[in-house]
């Protein structure tokens, strides 16, 4: 039990001591670049459902 306790102790001393933690500033500027991303690829992978969509339909309306 000696160890577990150990671990986490050390743990908890790491994340307030040695992890650099960003500025407010920082995280909303990650957050929008994510968000930003994120609408992108969307758009980008709805664009192309669509255009398969519309391919495939068009192809099976052929017979």
């Amino acid at each position: 039990m000696g160890k577990l306790t150990k671990f986490f102790n050390d743990a908890v001393e790491e994340m307030q001591h040695k992890v650099t933690w960003p500025t407010y500033s920082e995280l909303q500027k990650s957050s929008i670049l994510v968000l930003v991303g994120s609408v992108v690829f969307a758009v980008i992978v709805g664009a192309m459902d669509f255009v398969y969509d519309s391919t495939l339909e068009w192809f099976y309306n052929q017979f």
